[in-house]
């Protein structure tokens, strides 16, 4: 009797789709059942012989999809298969923490790490910001036109260099009219979070725009400073602005940094492809924004309710100072890199 010619050396062996079905598919559909328990109720939910049997038949099905792919089973049962053993990796190897457990680790160690990681562009951030207030300053007390050319009418809202000692000096310390100074806020606010929102953005263009906005929004600050430092307010200013500047300039540093990480990473990919650098880069970028988040609601508490209603200067400068002091000990304290892996 004549023997079927064995395959030859590089021709898939051929499975008979039907058999293979039928040999497995009770292993497959057991697997399936316990993932479907555990997805809709929880682990506890399955029994010690099911969890027992879980990593077994995950290997078992990986075997299977192996197979299915190798002897080119119809695309129906390989597609199945790797949607199963997908269900079952996670199910097994993921990280089996709620959402507010993630949301604690993300501020216990995902958001902080991620700030660690970008203290060279945060510091470039930084210093770019204080370049641009001390070219701010000198240009707006050499030339008072500088003012309207770097803040314009709308941001200035009265503070700027024709207004009297008196004027200034009751846009910082009155009481009165906090609807007006609600608005402001308002208004700082907003324009505060589009610098910080779109200096990450557009970090992809090589960081050009990222340093632009950000030397800019250090400008503005030097212009005010050029206003109010002349007529002796320097100091009432500072205290101003520092009750809610300490967070929210912190903030707007923090998304500059993460625009910068993207835009270098782009230029200068090193060994990776520029597609591969953006993706890593703009992880942790995304990290760090999603936190800065936080810092500008904080900021906007601050500079909404406890700026208009906080008039001494002292308080302003301790409350200023001590956010500050929190944040750095915050971001920068040492921590375990091994603490943010999952348990």
């Amino acid at each position: 009797m004549a023997t079927a010619a064995a395959p030859s050396l590089g021709q898939p062996v051929l499975v008979n789709a039907t058999r293979f079905r039928a040999a497995h598919a009770a292993e497959w559909e057991r697997l399936d059942a316990i993932i479907r328990r555990i997805e809709k109720r929880s682990i506890r939910a399955v029994s010690q012989e099911d969890l027992l049997a879980l990593p077994l038949l995950y290997r078992t099905t990986l075997s299977s999809l192996s197979v299915a792919r190798e002897t080119s089973l119809d695309r129906a049962l390989v597609g199945y298969l790797e949607q199963l053993c997908t269900r079952a990796y996670f199910q097994i190897y993921g990280v089996q923490t709620s959402a507010l457990g993630q949301l604690g680790r993300f501020f216990t160690h995902g958001w902080p790490m991620a700030v660690q990681s970008l203290w060279r562009e945060t510091l470039v951030s930084f210093l770019l910001t204080v370049a641009g207030a001390v070219v701010g300053y000198l240009l707006v007390r050499g030339d008072s036109a500088w003012f309207f050319a770097i803040v314009g009418d709308g941001m200035a809202g009265g503070r700027d260099p024709s207004a009297s000692v008196e004027t200034l000096r009751k846009t910082i310390y009155t009481t009165e009219h906090r609807e007006m100074l609600a608005t402001f806020a308002a208004f700082l606010f907003t324009h505060n979070a589009q610098i910080a929102i779109l200096s990450f953005a557009l970090g992809f263009a090589f960081a050009v725009p990222t340093a632009l906005l950000i030397t800019y929004n250090g400008l503005m600050l030097g212009a005010f400073m050029a206003v109010f430092v002349p007529k002796g307010l320097g100091v009432g200013f500072t205290g101003w602005i520092m009750i809610h500047g300490t967070t929210e300039l912190f903030a707007i540093i923090l998304s500059g940094a993460a625009g910068f990480r993207i835009g270098t990473a782009i230029a200068f990919p090193g060994r990776r492809t520029r597609n591969d650098a953006a993706v890593a880069a703009g992880r942790t970028g995304a990290i760090a924004m999603a936190g800065t988040v936080v810092m500008l609601s904080i900021a906007g508490i601050l500079e909404g309710i406890g700026r208009q209603v906080l008039t001494d200067d002292l308080t302003r400068y301790a409350i200023g100072t001590g956010m500050l002091v929190a944040w750095l000990l915050y971001f920068y304290l040492s921590r375990s890199a091994d603490a943010t892996a999952p348990a």
